[in-house]
């Protein structure tokens, strides 16, 4: 399995005209940021990194990149990381960003850390990566080194965030192959390998209670052969930490992540039927000419898709079906089928019709208010693979193998959905989307919104923050993109520390209705003046949109402001690639334009004349003060 992970075998192979497509990048640069996207998602090894990292170095320095995001982005190493650093600002594209390298000098750990005018903090990275060996960390044969060693690690990223505020991501250590007592290496306490596994088991707790995030080399490693990972005529000649065919493997590694933290991973799978959930084809084959379920390598090999389908889908992951195929013969398989793992309640939309998969992935993707980039299409067809890239380049579509065993490893490998965190809502995800899209379903089949709207029974919950919901308020900040104002982005420290200032002014809001509770949808922050709020941020999810929501939130931004004594509310757009929806939504709600600052539009909304109107549903209100 090294030989798909070390090449990336999920990506498909550049094209022959890779290096040209290179010398002519920013020939047109009304398209630049496509097109670099375009480059890096393909499986680049580590020559053609460089190159397309030296093409992007050519571009003019104020070039735009739009809509890649840009990130500053620091490392710091005990170890030689020349090789990694092109790899990272090449390899960014294929996740949406546009990396601008911080170099912070070789072997320079603790003075760029710790010493709040040195270059990297000076700098003021969004990221840093710790990346440390642990041939040079002071591992001593003692429980209390490890302990130490993992002490020095956090006095480095305490050092950042107070220097420059960056985020940090800290890289487990990987063992060296070999051991010096063979087996019995894993029972003794002060051998190397039990000195790096305490070290990985505390640098992750000590992890889990902080602003900075976790890089599991020590498993990629693993997962690669240590063998393979480790280099130690390239250790030992100029420090590389390992093997450098794997950097482009790395550099995926680290930017999954950081996408991860943005808010950038995928949400949804839509999955083909015939030959990707079992083999044959249903419409020609039948029911019992399928092969799928127990009793054959290859029945059993697609039993094992849709249990990695199903796991997804308890962390979250939406489920959804397009397949070229007649609808009641598709569903047949999942209602009648006694080896079907999948049924149609785990598929939140079913798409089985003759229309292109391009098409029917764009009305999925509008069913489930979701953005084309939230999702992965699986399907067995290299035609249909291609036809869905060049149709719909936002969507991540993986080279699958012939063989539907290696499928789920493929899948997994990609880091899709990759995550920082895992909460409660995390988990109810799909559900949450199921249920929406059922609604959807019903609103079709009604003629008059307002009936519609009456007869969900929404109820509506304001509360303060709070430290439960920190995680979900955190999550829903740093990654709506669409229904989202400011789309300013806050850690979890950060929102404790609204929640405790009595100058802010912060709501958390849910809801629920007959289909089921949608959980956290909503966020707002306004900084609290004497006279006048501002709002500083205001996001919701999509899966509310036309549910009049955003009405009950103003009303009740404007009950508090109005109840704190103030006259009026100011709000902001900052315009991104992402948020045209709410361009009109502050002059929508009655806000009259203020005054213009660059891209910002500012808007006011005077309280004295403001009217509530009814609405189709019930509010509640917990945790306040008091409840009005």
């Amino acid at each position: 399995m090294s030989e798909l992970l070390e090449g990336l075998r999920w990506l498909p192979a550049p094209g022959a005209d890779f290096r040209e497509r290179c010398k002519d990048l920013g020939d047109d640069p009304s398209e630049l940021g496509a097109e670099l996207r375009q480059l890096a998602t393909h499986a680049l090894d580590l020559n053609q990194l460089h190159r397309l990292a030296k093409a992007i170095g050519r571009l003019p320095p104020h070039a735009s990149l739009a809509p890649l995001r840009p990130v500053r982005f620091g490392t710091l190493s005990n170890a030689t990381l020349s090789m990694v650093g092109p790899a990272l600002v090449a390899t960014a594209p294929r996740y949406g960003l546009s990396v601008e390298l911080v170099d912070a000098g070789f072997a320079q750990v603790a003075q760029e850390a710790l010493d709040p005018m040195s270059a990297l903090n000076r700098a003021r990275p969004d990221v840093v990566l710790l990346a440390l060996d642990q041939r040079t960390l002071p591992l001593g044969a003692d429980a209390g080194d490890v302990e130490q060693a993992v002490d020095l690690v956090e006095s480095l990223w305490n050092g950042i965030t107070a220097g420059c505020g960056a985020t940090c991501i800290v890289q487990t250590v990987a063992r060296i192959p070999n051991p010096l007592f063979g087996s019995l290496d894993r029972q003794l306490a002060h051998t190397a390998r039990s000195r790096v596994d305490a070290f990985n088991r505390s640098l992750a707790q000590r992890l889990t209670n902080s602003d900075h995030f976790l890089l599991d080399i020590a498993t990629l490693a693993e997962e690669v052969g240590l063998d393979r990972w480790h280099d130690p005529v390239q250790w030992h000649m100029a420090k590389l930490p390992f093997a450098p065919h794997l950097t482009p493997l790395h550099a995926d590694h680290v930017l999954r992540l950081v996408a991860a933290l943005l808010g950038k991973s995928r949400r949804a799978l839509v999955l083909d039927l015939d030959n990707t959930l079992w083999g044959g084809v249903i419409g020609d084959d039948g029911l019992s000419g399928i092969r799928l379920g127990q009793g054959s390598g290859e029945g059993e090999a697609f039993l094992s898709i849709q249990r990695t389908a199903l796991a997804l889908r308890e962390r979250g992951v939406v489920l959804t079906v397009c397949s070229k195929n007649e609808d009641a013969i598709a569903r047949q398989v999942f209602r009648e089928h006694p080896e079907m793992l999948l049924r149609e309640d785990h598929i939140s939309v079913f798409q089985a019709n003759w229309t292109d998969k391009a098409t029917n992935i764009r009305a999925i993707a509008e069913t489930l208010s979701l953005g084309l980039d939230a999702f992965v299409f699986v399907d067995d067809n290299p035609f249909e693979r291609n036809q869905v890239r060049q149709a719909l380049p936002q969507v991540a579509v993986p080279e699958l193998p012939v063989d539907p065993a290696l499928v789920p490893r493929a899948l997994l490998a990609a880091g899709y959905f990759e995550s920082v965190s895992f909460s409660e809502e995390d988990q109810k995800r799909a559900d949450y989307y199921h249920e929406n899209a059922q609604r959807v379903a019903v609103q079709q089949q009604a003629g008059d919104l307002e009936s519609y709207l009456e007869s969900l029974g929404t109820q509506v919950t304001f509360a303060p923050f709070d430290r439960v919901g920190r995680s979900r308020i955190a999550q829903l900040i740093n990654k709506s993109n669409q229904f989202n104002l400011t789309t300013r982005r806050r850690t979890e420290a950060q929102v404790d520390a609204l929640a405790a200032d009595p100058d802010y002014f912060t709501l958390a809001v849910r809801l629920s209705d007959k289909f089921g509770d949608a959980g956290m949808i909503s966020v707002v922050i306004c900084e609290v003046r004497a006279e006048q709020w501002e709002i500083d941020t205001w996001l919701m999810s999509c899966r509310v949109l036309g549910r009049r929501v955003e009405e009950a939130v103003l009303q009740e931004i404007v009950r508090r402001a109005r109840a704190a004594g103030a006259r009026r509310l100011q709000g902001c757009y900052l315009p991104t690639d992402r948020n045209m929806m709410v361009r009109d939504l502050l002059p929508r709600l009655g806000f009259a334009a203020s005054d213009q600052q660059g891209e910002a539009s500012s808007f006011v909304l005077e309280l004295e004349g403001f009217e509530p109107v009814e609405l189709p549903l019930t509010v509640e209100h917990r945790g306040f003060p008091e409840a009005r």
